[in-house]
């Protein structure tokens, strides 16, 4: 990955890698998971920690083989287990549960003592083969591309590394298994020619899209399995009743949530625990991480984090939501607003160019254009209180702690640093000064001067 974080933790739709193979496999209820860690240990197993606080893990201290990492698994366990043991790729993030359950239904039905996952794919370069017995279907061998001749070459189903064991067999075979090969390693591929020639069968369940096996070794790997996750996320999505007007341009973590007839706009990005109730529209341009979006809400080239849009609301266009915004039903937070930590009441509106932090406002207010809720000092943060049917004045300065009663105004360009009692008028400006003439005496022959003269001239035509 040329990466100073390990492959299993890069992350495509709201999880890491490994944290998809785990979501998968905790679908087949198991009695315990382990992963097996080596390399960056300390950093996976404290991603583990937070995904899964239940996750058991295998230390693998030198690298040895798929074999040897199996076997401290199993280590980790005490030893050989009763039932069924399936083994699982790290990187292998489009692995369903669905497939994963499909394995072990095919382990249990054909009474294997080990069953592989393959699949059949359109180019089976460089994957090892799948060769089994024409009259049984049983697995045979897994030959490798390189050892391979003609007619082995010729087959598409391919060894996926995903495998069903049952476990008594399996911990026997581990013990058997010979490091006599070019790398020096335990293959966990040779337990299946171990009990094969103990007169065990070994099966193959076949996976329905040769796409869940893929494992993620670059980037370019990492992008693709991206696209393929996110247009399963919305197709599932799109069935369930939700309209995405460009799939190609929307992106979706395993995470989102929708109600019934939400519309998302193109070049939407919707993250983390982001939900959108039932008849919301959000988008274009917008990117929403762990916000809550209400029934019937709008919210339009929008930036928002943590945030509760209520019902009907209205929010952006050019908006930024910061964590701690909850705006009430029916609010609107319109043109190049902010907020953040800020408590906006049913109906408010904050229709353009403001800053509103640390604060909390009633219902039915109107904040004028161009104001700033001065909340910070220096060195604490002040909270600002708004009552309910107020309406405050343009390019008004609200400076911390201070409160403005119900149903007060406040004019237009006022500093209000005193707290404002219910249902009055609030005025805190300078008293306006004209000086006549300062253009003609200060700036003689300028363009605005001359234009000073001619409106003179025209004004005294008129009288």
């Amino acid at each position: 990955m040329k990466s100073a974080t390990p492959k299993v933790l890069h992350q495509i739709c709201g999880r890491s890698l490994v944290g998809h193979v785990l979501a998968a496999s905790r679908e087949l209820d198991p009695e315990n998971l382990v992963v097996v860690v080596g390399h960056a240990r300390e950093q996976v197993a404290a991603h583990l920690g937070e995904v899964d606080a239940t996750v058991r893990t295998a230390v693998q201290e030198q690298q040895n083989g798929t074999g040897h990492a199996v076997r401290m698994a199993l280590e980790e366990l005490g030893g050989a287990v009763d039932g069924t043991v399936v083994v699982v790729c790290g990187d292998t993030p489009l692995l369903t549960g669905e497939t994963l359950t499909a394995l072990a239904g095919t382990h249990h039905a054909d009474g294997n003592a080990v069953t592989v996952l393959t699949a059949e794919v359109p180019d089976a370069t460089g994957y090892g083969r799948i060769v089994r017995d024409a009259g049984s279907g049983a697995v045979t061998a897994i030959v490798e591309h390189k050892d391979a001749d003609e007619a082995q070459r010729a087959i598409r189903e391919i060894n996926s590394g995903v495998f069903a064991f049952d476990g008594q067999l399996l911990a026997d075979a581990l013990g058997k298994v010979r490091t006599d090969n070019s790398q020096g390693e335990e293959y966990l591929t040779d337990v299946l020619g171990i009990l094969r020639e103990a007169g065990h069968r070994v099966g193959a369940s076949v996976a329905v899209d040769h796409r869940e096996i893929a494992g993620i070794n670059n980037r370019v790997q990492l992008a693709q399995a991206r696209r393929i996750l996110n247009d399963r996320l919305l197709e599932r999505a799109m069935l369930a009743g939700v309209t995405v007007v460009d799939p190609a341009t929307t992106w979706v973590d395993v995470t989102v949530t929708f109600g019934q007839d939400v519309v998302v706009h193109p070049g939407t990005q919707l993250h983390g625990s982001t939900h959108l109730a039932e008849g919301a529209e959000v988008g274009p341009n917008s990117r929403l991480r762990d916000t809550r979006v209400g029934a019937g809400a709008r919210v339009d080239n929008t930036v928002s984090d943590s945030a509760h849009i209520g019902a009907n609301a209205s929010v952006g266009p050019y908006a930024y939501l910061r964590p701690g915004t909850r705006l009430g039903a029916k609010g609107k937070i319109g043109t190049y607003v902010e907020t953040k930590n800020a408590s906006i009441g049913e109906g408010t509106k904050i229709p353009h160019l403001s800053y509103v932090g640390d604060a909390t406002i009633g219902e039915y207010s109107n904040i004028g254009a161009a104001s700033v809720f001065v909340n910070y000092d220096g060195e604490s943060k002040h909270h600002t209180t708004v009552g309910s049917h107020c309406k405050t004045g343009s390019d008004n300065m609200f400076v911390a702690p201070v409160t403005v009663g119900d149903g007060a105004y406040t004019a237009a360009g006022s500093v209000i640093t005193k707290d404002v009692p219910p249902g009055s008028l609030a005025v805190a400006r300078g008293q306006q000064r004209n000086i006549e003439g300062w253009v003609a005496r200060k700036r003689p022959g300028s363009a605005a001067a001359k234009a000073a003269e001619a409106a003179s001239r025209q004004g005294a035509s008129e009288d």
